[in-house]
């Protein structure tokens, strides 16, 4: 087997918010660099990628599609990520798998806001990414504007390479930076080399100063150049940059129109020139591209009507040859991905990134060898706790069989769901990162397993217990039906423990009164007794003590026994001032801190206590607001959240401990619980 020739594969993600044009670029680059012939459209759902059922119904990428072009000689295979908040684990499992990003935004300042935590975790990293502004037609702001709003998201500089030049409101071409020559836009072609216009010499120039000033601050040399008035010759400059973006120390900015492909050209020759190889990334990694046996990682899993599982994985050592084994799985197949179409491959070469058929183990985010000692786990991004969820139900009965298979499915298709059958509701119950994100599941489960559900907001597991002791509660069960019949006799005491301490039995039985191989009976019945108490709920934090009885030395059994106990608790419960309790979870709420005052407002409606605020770490202009909130308010809690803080806002928790209703809601819960 031989390497092929020239550089090797760069693997590109492209990132953004929702609506900020990544699948139009997509098909702009491809189509720029002549790997398709007609370029497909969003709203017609023609484009390359985004053609599944669920993304073209939205108009929205759901999930990662892959794609691969050639430019300039070098290979790209690019990733285009959903831009959905709700989504985000799918970008993020993509990035950890890509040499470079280009996040896509509109130029907009006022909406790149919604950058932030995407370039947060592009930083944290150390992922090597550009910024490309589209739909620059329908700015409303000035080129200058939208750059200072974003250096107010980016932890790292932000270097414009580009100029734009404008006629009456309309972008009509740009100025490189680098060699200080202006073009205009010609669409279906080349941009053509023009003089710089007068009126723009000057920002030019600011700006030209302002990257060269930035990119100083990585390189003495330029700087020494810089102070003696000395005009650094364009190889330094490229040089500069290729080196201080791959090592994430600098924000490029390009721009244009990606309807039109003004813009995309001098976006592939960023790529060519300063993107760093896959190889680079390996060394940055400390892997080694040339090492013994195959070393991959799962960056996406599908499950295919025609292929079945297929695992999108990056080569990160050695290579792969269709029929090698990883973890001990023989691969089925191995494949290049154009969106929906698969082309078969013979082998594939460490950096680039292709499709493996029928790993029946692997899962998003797992390190896989083709040697059985190698034990290196590849690091993984953090899984998103869940914020919303929704109580499911087939439409037909029959269908039960199959949830469990096709729920399973799912959640190896998209980690961030999850999903339960609760203990105390025997709900199932479907967790996620939101309502588009949940309804885009339950889309998937009708189209691709034929499994229709009803929904509803899943049911708060409230519990009860007792405000007051009570003594010699007495349950006697006394059956006879012919032949031996049934007898227990038993007295209980009851009281009420501490919050959180659960259910405790003891015994106090003296002169084998309850002999003692009943006592576990009694014991029994009791728990049974506190799976529904007197207000309808399971009984919690009460103590309970045997301490009297009697017994028949033929008719006594254990049943009979256990039937007197759940008596005796049944009768002696409702004495005790029962009392209904809502759980109450601990929750960290993550927002800029222009919205923090909106996020106590929203606390205090929600019937929550605020512990306080903070800076949040390593956010630069972000709080972490920390409350108690009842369970029952933070079923749309995340709906809320997203609609005042621009869609960025979002939340941790736990459970943590029970609390009393407030008396209004009790009566109206208890209300509809004696109606239903």
């Amino acid at each position: 087997m031989t390497q092929k020739e020239g550089p090797g594969p760069r693997n590109v993600a492209i990132v953004g918010p929702y609506s900020s044009g990544k699948t139009t670029l997509l098909e702009s680059l491809l189509y720029v660099s002549q790997t398709i012939t007609r370029k497909g459209s969003v709203d017609e759902g023609s484009t390359l990628g985004d053609a599944t059922p669920e993304a073209r119904d939205r108009t929205m990428t759901v999930e990662l599609n892959a794609a691969t072009a050639e430019y300039g000689g070098i290979c790209f295979n690019f990733l285009d990520c959903p831009g959905s908040v709700e989504l985000q684990l799918e970008t993020d499992n993509a990035l950890m798998g890509v040499d470079a990003a280009i996040v896509v935004c509109e130029a907009d300042p006022h909406r790149v806001l919604t950058l932030a935590p995407l370039l947060q975790f592009l930083d944290s990293w150390e992922i090597p990414h550009l910024i490309w502004i589209n739909k620059m037609d329908r700015a409303a702001a000035s080129f200058q504007e939208v750059l200072e709003a974003l250096k107010t998201v980016s932890t790292r500089p932000i270097l414009p390479q580009q100029y734009p030049i404008r006629e009456d409101q309309n972008l009509v071409g740009f100025i490189d930076l680098i060699t200080e020559q202006a073009y205009h836009y010609h669409p279906g072609a080349p941009a053509d080399a023009v003089p710089i216009p007068a009126e723009l010499k000057a920002p030019e120039q600011a700006a030209r100063d302002e990257m060269l000033e930035a990119l100083a601050d990585f390189d003495d040399h330029l700087l020494e150049e810089l102070l003696e008035d000395i005009d650094p010759p364009q190889a330094e400059i490229v040089g500069d940059l290729q080196q201080d973006l791959g090592a994430d120390l600098i924000v490029p900015v390009l721009f244009g129109i990606a309807t039109t492909d003004f813009g995309t050209r001098p976006l592939w020759q960023a790529l060519v020139k300063e993107a760093p190889a896959a190889a680079v990334t390996a060394a940055k990694r400390g892997l080694e591209e040339t090492a013994d046996g195959a070393l991959a990682q799962v960056l996406k899993t599908f499950y295919t009507p025609q292929g079945g599982k297929l695992s999108l994985v990056r080569v990160w050592q050695g290579s792969l040859a269709d029929g090698d084994s990883l973890q001990g799985d023989r691969m089925g197949g191995l494949y290049r991905l154009m969106g929906q179409q698969t082309t078969s491959l013979s082998w594939a070469e460490a950096g680039d990134i292709v499709a493996v058929a029928r790993l029946t183990q692997a899962q998003t985010g797992d390190t896989l060898t083709s040697q059985a000692t190698q034990s290196l786990t590849l690091p993984t991004a953090e899984r998103l706790e869940p914020v919303y969820a929704l109580a499911i139900v087939p439409e037909h009965r029959s269908d039960e069989v199959k949830l469990t298979e096709a729920l399973n499915k799912l959640k190896d298709e998209d980690p961030s769901l999850r999903w339960e059958q609760h203990g105390d509701t025997h709900e199932v119950i479907l967790w996620g990162q939101g309502e588009v994100h949940l309804k885009l599941a339950l889309d998937r489960l009708r189209r691709k397993y034929g499994l229709p559900m009803t929904t509803h907001l899943p049911q708060v597991p409230y519990k009860e217990t007792i405000r007051k002791p009570a003594q010699e509660l007495r349950g006697r069960y006394k059956h006879q039906t012919g032949g031996h019949g049934q007898f227990g006799d038993v007295f209980l005491e009851v009281r009420p423990l501490a919050r959180g301490t659960g259910f405790s039995f003891d015994q106090k039985i003296v002169g084998g009164v309850v002999p003692r191989q009943y006592i576990p009976s009694v014991e029994t019945g009791v728990r049974e007794s506190l799976v529904q108490g007197p207000l309808g709920f399971p009984v919690v934090d009460v103590a309970v003590t045997l301490t009297h009885g009697s017994y028949h030395a033929v008719d006594s059994s254990d049943q009979a026994f256990k039937q007197a106990a759940r008596l005796a608790m049944q009768e002696g419960l409702p004495q005790c001032e029962p009392v209904l309790l809502e759980p109450v979870d601990s929750v960290e709420i993550s927002v800029p801190n222009s919205f923090t005052a909106n996020v106590l407002r929203l606390i205090g409606t929600h019937r929550g206590q605020i512990l306080g605020y903070e800076a949040k770490t390593d956010w630069r202009g972000w709080d972490v607001v920390t409350a108690y909130l009842p369970e029952s308010e933070m079923q749309t809690l995340i709906l809320e959240l997203r609609s005042l803080s621009m869609g960025v806002g979002t939340f941790r928790w736990q459970y943590d401990h029970l609390d009393p209703v407030p008396d209004g809601l009790r009566d109206r819960l208890l209300a509809k619980t004696n109606g239903d």
